[in-house]
């Protein structure tokens, strides 16, 4: 993996093709490359460099001119970063070039029976398993020769081939890893993301695991890895190539910090019910009884929205009063776990495509169980292959670190769980309370970020630190677990998270003053307990940051948010967390938007 980009028109495709890049540079990667050719060329040629997309660009020749070409941004699985090892792969006749994501599982054994029927490989990676099988096929059409091929294959793939022989055409196939095809005018695009896709078409086709498509510049057709042919009618997608500018900030993390109050007004509008004090979640297709049959609730998903689910566990509980919890998906589908058909599974992906959420939902459905998809990219594979769900409209993030998408989901679960605990036991007067709550977090969340400046200073003061301490009790305890997430995302300072109750039974050997705390301390029913955790960490010369909604006397440092009500009081207390592991992170020269060795959608296992 990381980002696929292809073009087949009329125009100069070398310029267009580093434009994708550069568009899909958000999603982390090591190395690049790109390989064009046109009706008239003889052959196929071809650049790559390990680096960054500039560093390809300064290595394209100036007479690097074709009409059809594919493109690869490269996150390394199999080889490190190096020219030799980014793609595209090429085969030893120069006639067949692949760009892949994902990991072919079974590249160890087909290498080894390739070397010895006598090729030679130039890279240390999977996908040039992949070029070398399409290059030997029998097959007469280029399409036969990609089947063929994807048949020997173990695992998952988003590919785009490119055949001297055909330079009419690039065929694509997908299996676990986004393709997304773009209609043009008399020309074609194929990208693994729409960011790459939208400064030029907004009308695009999703492909299905197992289905393939031969892109021409004037026509393209789907059909299944099978040959079987499909329908596919174009959508048009809501985001603009504008959504994916900086809009005047430093970085993408900065000016998505500071979409939160307009993303979380956008998941609102129009799901307020003020007649009922309920919400309206159009596409649950979910009927009353059908919700009073929900006994529990199980939601999925990985890191950040692994955290955004906890939060959302609690909220379903505490509001509707349905035993709920949340869980790694990677871990969920590795553990044989009993699937009731009383149980609602939700999944949770920003990109909608994250391997293992999609997996879990896949095995869940072979299993008969109910899935809701809780995404924020409309028509993403977790969005088709749930049974119903909820979009969390927080607009294009760019950056890797996920910030106003985690907030906006946030918000969702709450939705969901006002939803559904107006349909059961929760009181008008308590659902026109959460509504009034969920009214204010757009101006909450801006005097938050109204409040940077002070944010950036106690960053500085704690950048020098090796390692920060998260305690957070109950509501508190996910915000604690995603601020730590942030901050070693972002910033690489070591960070873990613990239970403030857990303190006594292994952590607070870990106190000293070289090891700042940064506590949740919520204005609820446990603040007198979380209190308590602080005065157990001064007494051993620890160091307090609290997040609070008043000052504390025992911390060196207060963050004061505003006060909502208790159950939706986690979504603001994330906030200037996210501040402070940016201005961290920029107090220590770190590649924010990029940070080392992660993508932003993870499409492998």
């Amino acid at each position: 993996m990381c980002g696929i980009v292809g073009y087949i028109g009329k125009r100069d495709v070398a310029p267009l093709l580093l434009e994708g890049l550069q568009r899909l540079e958000y999603r982390g990667y090591d190395s690049a490359g790109v390989v064009i050719t046109s009706p008239k060329a003889n052959g196929l040629k071809m650049v790559k460099a390990k680096g960054r997309v500039r560093d390809l660009e300064a290595k394209v020749p100036a007479r690097f001119k074709g009409t059809t070409g594919i493109a690869h941004t490269r996150w390394a699985t199999h080889g490190a970063p190096s020219d030799e090892n980014a793609h595209p792969h090429m085969s030893a006749d120069d006639k067949v070039a692949v760009v892949h994501n994902g990991i072919v599982d079974n590249a160890s054994d087909l290498r080894a029976k390739l070397t010895a029927e006598g090729v030679t490989f130039l890279s240390e990676t999977d996908t040039e398993v992949l070029t070398h099988l399409i290059a030997r096929s029998p097959a007469e059409k280029l399409e036969d020769k990609v089947r063929e091929a994807l048949r020997l294959i173990e695992g998952t793939y988003g590919i785009a081939v490119l055949h001297a022989d055909f330079p009419d055409r690039i065929v694509v196939a997908r299996n676990g890893s986004p393709v997304v095809l773009g209609i043009g005018e008399k020309e074609m695009f194929v990208a693994s993301d729409i960011a790459a896709l939208v400064a030029h078409t907004r009308q695009i086709v999703t492909l299905d695991d197992g289905e393939m498509a031969t892109l021409k510049a004037d026509d393209f057709r789907t059909y299944t890895t099978e040959g079987t042919r499909t329908t596919a009618s174009p959508t048009t997608v809501e985001w603009e190539a504008a959504s994916y500018d900086m809009g005047g900030h430093d970085t993408y993390m900065h000016k998505e910090i500071f979409e939160q109050p307009e993303a979380v007004d956008r998941v609102l509008r129009g799901r307020i019910d003020e007649r009922f004090s309920a919400v309206h979640l159009g596409g649950l297709n979910l009927d009353a009884r059908e919700a009073r049959s929900v006994r529990r609730v199980k939601i999925l998903g990985c890191g950040t929205s692994y955290h955004a689910g906890l939060i959302g566990a609690q909220m379903i509980e505490e509001l509707a009063r349905i035993p709920a919890d949340a869980e790694p998906a990677s871990e969920f589908r590795y553990r044989n776990p009993v699937v009731d058909p009383d149980t609602l599974y939700i999944a949770v992906s920003q990109s909608g495509e994250t391997y293992d959420v999609l997996a879990a939902v896949q095995e869940l459905k072979r299993k008969g169980a109910r899935v809701f998809g809780v995404v924020n990219v409309v028509g993403s594979a977790i969005a088709r292959e749930s049974d119903a769900g909820v979009y969390v409209h927080a607009g294009p993030e760019v950056c890797v670190v996920s910030t106003k998408c985690f907030t906006n989901t946030t918000v969702a679960f709450a939705l969901l769980a006002l939803h559904l605990g107006r349909i059961r036991d929760l009181s008008v007067a308590d659902g026109k309370r959460i509504i009034e709550g969920l009214r204010k977090l757009p101006g909450q969340i801006t005097q938050i970020l109204e409040q940077e400046e002070q944010i950036k200073k106690i960053a500085e003061e704690y950048a020098d630190a090796r390692s920060m301490m998260f305690i957070g009790r109950v509501r508190g305890y996910p915000v604690a677990r995603e601020a730590s997430l942030k901050l070693k995302e972002v910033s690489y300072i070591h960070a873990e998270a613990y239970p403030a109750s857990e303190l006594k039974h292994g952590p607070l050997a870990l106190i000293e003053p070289a090891l700042p705390t940064v506590a949740i301390v919520p204005d609820d029913d446990l603040l007198e307990k979380n209190r308590a955790a602080l005065e157990e960490i001064k007494a051993r010369s620890g160091r307090i940051l609290a997040v609070a909604h008043q000052e504390q006397e025992k911390a060196d440092r207060t963050i004061v948010v505003p006060k909502n009500e208790d159950e939706l009081d986690p979504i603001l207390m994330g906030i200037p967390l996210q501040l402070l592991a940016y201005h961290t992170a920029l107090a220590l020269g770190r590649d924010i938007d990029k940070p080392r060795n992660l993508a932003k959608s993870v499409t492998v296992e």
